[in-house]
This record gives C-alpha cells, structure tokens and sequence, in this order.
C-alpha cells in the first residue's frame, strides 16, 4: 500500500504506473502569503534534484503537477528542478471569493517563487501553461533567465479546452468537462500514440477534479476571459533566450503557431519533436528533457 500526503483526493491510490506514484508522493503543500488575500493560500508543488539554475514547470489548462510525472525526474537527474499547481488548477487550494484570472494566477506563481525560489529560474510551460509562462516573463522579467514554451497557447485569445466553458451555462459546462467520456476524448486528441492513453493517464488527467470548490475556481477563470491573445509587439519585448518545443502532429493548437512564436521572439529557437502530439513532456519525456537540459547551457 503506498503513502500519499493527506491533502490529495482518496482516488491518488488508483494511480498505477511508477512515475505517476512517485510524483505524487513527493507533493509538498504549503502557505503562500500574497497581496490577493489575508491568509495564505496552501499552495501544492514537487521540488527535485540541485545544482543549476532552477528550473520551473507550469501546467496547462485544468490540470496538475502530474502532468509532470514523466519529465521533471528527468531533468531532476541533473539539475534543481520545481513544478507548481498554479492558483484555481491542480491540487493547490481554490480560496472562495478569489479572484481567478491571469493576473492573480501570475501574482499568485511571483510569491510562490519568492518565497521558497527566489533566484533567477528557467520558466518552462505547456500549452496554457506556456502562455502564463509569456504574461509571467514580461511582467516579472529579473526572475527569468531562459524561457522554455512547450505546444504553447498565446497567440489565441483562450484555451481551446475553455470554449467548452459557454455562458451562461458555466455550471453545467463544468459538468460536461468533468465527464470521463470527455476527457477521454480530451486525452485521446492530445497523444498521437493511443497506446499511451492509459488507466492510469486518466486518472492523472482528473484527479484534481475531486478537490474542493474545483468547478467555482474553473468557471471564475473562464468569466475572466483567460489569456487574451499576445501581440507581435509584446512577443518582441521577449529578451531572454527561448526554447520553442513543439509536437509536430499536435491536434490541439495545430502547428502553425510554432514558426509565428519563433518569428516574434527576438532570441529563440524552435525544435520540432518528431511523430508527437500535444504534450511531448508526456509523450516522448526522455527528448524534450534532453533538449531543456542542452537548453540551460
């Protein structure tokens, strides 16, 4: 029987497959003090490895840390490396009353980073996560020293997963993506190897919707509007290197955002990850660490 932290849901011990077990295991919580509240937020993050400049995975559009569960003991292997369930995602606590937008959630991740980082890191984010990742960069740009964006949103206002939140139906829209039809749906549009979509990947992908108030912080994030598409001018004020990674049979977001992030971003590169969908940290974990570690210099 394995042991689990307290704060996760009962449904961690259906987890099976190794990564997925250890990854969930070694989630910390702790209260975070930031100017969006009088009380700190318990906030969930993993912290593996030393050595290098810190490295910091951000997730993408509802979910978790446990997207994380291939690559971060990869790059552990090698340097310091830290993933955190942003503010209204994953397993950190949904505050009632919060104000769930990007703007909170990028406040929100700058005093998570103060308070247990605080050094220069290299930010890497997917998909929604790579747009918080672009809103965190050029509002707090002394934190970041390398920019990773993996299959990432920005150039479209709004997730693709979001359009499913339709006013004023958001409770019920709620309901429709906690569906496990949908999600299996959701999932199985994300891998381009359906021999990856297993028991196990299902569960990572809706554990934390078992968490308190879950649909309340979902449906606030959505009225916020969400990430509003990037400008041209605002990728160009983009100083620090960037690593573009890119799944080239993403059915997500598609493709064609990857060479327009490349065109707008003064120092970036783009790499395409061969035969690979939308998450190739899920998908083919073991090149894109290698790629993020070549990256760091």
């Amino acid at each position: 029987m394995f042991m689990f932290p307290s704060f996760l849901p009962a449904a961690v011990g259906q987890l099976s497959e190794p990564t997925s077990i250890a990854l969930a295991q070694n989630i910390q919580s702790q209260g975070i003090l930031t100017s969006l509240s009088k009380e700190p937020i318990t906030t969930t993050y993993v912290n593996k490895g030393s050595g290098g400049t810190p490295i910091l995975l951000i997730h993408g559009f509802d979910s978790s840390i446990l997207e994380f569960r291939r690559l971060l003991p990869l790059l552990a292997q090698e340097n310091e490396t830290w993933a955190v369930d942003l503010l209204g995602f994953g397993f950190t606590d949904r505050v009632p009353g919060l104000d769930y937008s990007p703007m909170a959630i990028k406040t929100h991740l700058y005093y998570f980073w103060k308070t247990l980082i605080n050094q220069p890191v290299i930010l890497v984010g997917a998909s929604m996560g790579g747009a918080a990742a672009i809103d965190f960069t050029l509002t707090y740009p002394e934190v970041v020293q390398k920019l990773v964006l993996i299959d990432s949103a920005g150039l479209k206002g709004g997730s693709s997963l979001s359009k499913l939140m339709f006013a004023p139906l958001y409770s019920l829209a709620a309901e429709f993506l906690r569906n496990p039809k949908v999600r299996d749906r959701i999932c199985r549009t994300a891998y381009k190897n359906p021999n990856l979509i297993s028991v196990d990947a299902l569960c990572c992908g809706e554990l934390h919707l078992k968490m308190p108030n879950w649909n309340q912080a979902l449906i606030a994030f959505t009225k916020s509007g969400g990430y509003s598409a990037f400008k041209f001018q605002q990728l160009s004020q983009i100083e620090q290197p960037t690593l573009i990674l890119w799944g080239d049979s993403d059915k997500i977001l598609g493709t064609g955002d990857a060479p327009k992030f490349k065109k707008a971003i003064p120092q970036s590169q783009l790499i395409w990850i061969k035969d690979c969908g939308h998450i190739p940290h899920l998908e083919k974990p073991e090149i894109t660490a290698q790629h993020i570690l070549d990256f760091r210099g």
